[in-house]
């Protein structure tokens, strides 16, 4: 087994299976916080000198330049949000999370008797109650009198009957929070925006948001600038937006003794960036008539994973490299939900994606690959290398000065180094995971999957499935592995019992996923071990050409998969919905939606309602819930 890309010693436990290294000790503290302001000046300063100082080596005669002016510290300001009071409503849940009651942010919702659907920078309410499905209303997704230019809105979450519209502004450089009112007549009124200073958090595979009972929850990574005169401009900071809003409105939440570090952590450049980023979690409150902010962040390498279980925010951050470095450096953080400081511990490889991740029974468990690049923007569809699962005790992790040894990770096959990329996910007690096609070679062989119980340190089981593996969902206690061969997309149930075995396969002909990420996928559970699937596919011609999309319903009864049939998107002229901000659905735009026994296919614009009867899926209505925009008429209410 080759051992590029896996920093010793880990590489040397990992490589022909030698005999386990000497387990690390991690020292039980937390990371270490800067005390105020003027230490993080002072380690700036120094940052800046040293950069400085090795310009003018590689320049040779060129002189070093002139000294920055000192630096004030900033005075922090406690903020407190003015947002909507969260009133009592019934909530079903219709995305398809990671983890029980960690809710993510999607493009559609349940409330009560009404959906809400986030599209193209507009939100829309439809009535579903008492038999019904009817377009209600529509807003923008924009403060009236706002200039949206160069903002995405991707991402909702409901709380009550507050409607959360996250998005990212990059005229505004950061993260824009939306708060909408749902009325109980699906009445949708704008209430304030407020925006967060970040990054671009967008992930292909990865939500920025998570909800949590009352508690709003957002990743958002700031990279370090050290030619920026100061380090406050790479700060958490809030502020409400207003007409008239400017730069010096943004209040800092983020104060000196909740930035974290790691013993030794100096920027590099590589290329065009600085090596190094705060790494910032947002928590607000939510209840009353404020929403009360705070952030944590650690500083750490550019490339990152994160991961929300029910009491952390994982985060693991990798080093970015040029073709110069051979080594990888890699952290794994953990910030406690109840405000506690984080840990750390020194790690090799990196995780291929937040689904890559199970805090469990005291453990951490994470699927890394030698080559993997993270979740930032495309990255998660690049190859992942060789395998390994990193299973540590969480108190293992410290102050970051101590690292996984070899004995903590679990060497596993499966992954071609040079052409594919990997899925994998958490089921009950297994660790599923397969390969698929890359983006640079289509015609990649096929591949096994394997299943591990991730609890133990026996033989992962080959599991047979004759395609590629482009996702992997639970059925109840068992999966279900969906991806292409030829021309058509195959559906197989694998049984996890006392080992792990393919039962069943269903091909749909000609056709493939219409949304590969997590949210695309629902499965709605209607006995013990039976069931129906939903997922968006579009289909093809004979010739090979666009001949529609629809969503796929499947009938599971003891991991025996048959086809329902599908409800197929209008085959009318494209709609001119006049779109003006946001118009690529990077999120998707369709959805399958189980309401009690109602079955739904979201495809864009349109809502169609299916009718089961027997093992068939019949259209029984649709609605097309676009209206004309009209901005002037958006209700505003007054705070």
């Amino acid at each position: 087994m080759s051992t590029k890309g896996i920093a010793l010693p880990v590489a040397l436990c990992l490589a022909a299976l030698l005999s386990p290294c000497t387990p690390a000790t991690a020292s039980g503290d937390t990371l270490n916080a800067f005390s105020n302001d003027e230490e993080i000046l002072e380690q700036w300063r120094a940052w800046q000198n040293t950069l400085n100082k090795v310009r003018q080596q590689q320049a040779r005669a060129l002189p070093m330049p002139p000294a920055e002016p000192p630096l004030e510290a900033t005075v922090l300001e406690k903020i407190a949000v003015t947002g909507s009071k969260i009133a009592p409503v019934d909530l079903v849940s219709i995305t398809n999370v990671q983890t029980q009651g960690v809710d993510e942010g999607d493009i559609v919702k349940a409330s009560g008797e009404h959906l809400l659907i986030l599209r193209r920078g507009r939100l829309f309410s439809v009535r579903i109650g008492n038999d019904t499905l009817q377009p209600v209303a529509s807003i923008d997704a924009f403060a009236p009198g706002s200039d949206p230019s160069g903002t995405w809105y991707d991402e909702m979450l409901l709380a009550g009957r507050t409607i959360l519209v996250i998005g990212y502004s990059y005229d505004r450089g950061g993260t824009e929070i939306g708060m909408f009112e749902l009325g109980e007549d699906g009445s949708l009124a704008y209430r304030a925006t407020y925006h967060l200073r970040s990054d671009d958090y967008y992930s292909a595979r990865n939500y920025a948001s998570r909800l949590l009972d009352r508690t709003l929850i957002f990743y958002s990574p700031i990279p370090i600038d050290l030619d920026a005169a100061s380090p406050t401009v790479s700060m958490a900071a809030l502020r409400r937006w207003r007409r008239d809003s400017t730069p010096t409105d943004f209040m800092r939440i983020l104060p000196a003794q909740s930035i974290y570090r790691v013993p030794g952590i100096e920027p590099t450049r590589v290329g065009d960036f600085y090596n190094l980023t705060l790494h910032t979690v947002n928590r607000c409150e939510l209840g009353g008539d404020t929403m009360d902010c705070r952030a944590t962040a650690i500083l750490g390498p550019r490339g990152r994973v994160f991961y929300v279980s029910q009491s952390a925010v994982y985060l693991w951050t990798k080093a970015w490299q040029d073709d110069s470095i051979e080594t990888e450096s890699s952290m794994l953080f953990r910030l406690p939900l109840d405000g506690g400081a984080p840990t750390a511990l020194r790690t090799s490889g990196t995780p291929l994606d937040q689904m890559s991740f199970l805090e469990h029974d005291g453990f951490i468990n994470v699927l890394v690959g030698s080559e993997s690049d993270g979740e930032g923007m495309w990255s998660s569809y690049s190859r992942a290398g060789e395998l390994a699962l990193l299973r540590v005790a969480i108190d293992r992790l410290g102050d970051g000065s101590e690292a996984a040894s070899g004995a903590d990770y679990q060497p596993l096959p499966g992954a071609d180094t040079e052409q594919s990329w990997v899925s994998g996910r958490f089921i009950g007690d297994w660790l599923v995971y397969g390969s698929g096609e890359s983006w640079d070679n289509e015609e990649a062989p096929r591949r096994h999957a394997y299943a591990l119980r991730y609890g133990e340190r026996g033989t992962p089981v080959a599991i047979g499935v004759g395609h590629d593996v482009q996702r992997i969902d639970a059925l109840g206690h068992d999966a279900i592995l969906v991806g292409p061969a030829g021309p058509d997309l195959h559906f197989t149930g694998v049984r996890l019992d006392r080992s792990a075995s393919a039962v069943s396969a269903y091909v749909h002909p000609d056709s493939t996923q219409g949304d590969d990420r997590t949210h695309g996928f629902f499965y709605r559970p209607t006995g013990d071990a039976e069931g129906i699937v939903g997922l968006p596919a579009l289909h093809f011609d004979g010739d090979g050409e666009g001949d529609g999309a629809s969503v796929v319903y499947l009938r599971n009864r003891q991991l025996q998969l048959r086809g329902m049939g599908t409800l197929d998107a209008g085959k009318g002229d494209t709609l001119e919905d006049a779109c003006v901000i946001s118009c690529v659905d990077w999120y998707g735009n369709a959805r399958p939606i189980f309401i009690g026994d109602r079955v739904f296919a979201l495809m864009g614009y349109e809502l169609v309602e299916g009718r089961v009867r027997g093992e068939r899926v019949f259209e029984r209505r649709r609605t097309n819930f676009f209206v004309p925009v009209t901005r002037a008429s958006s209700p505003v209410i007054d705070d």
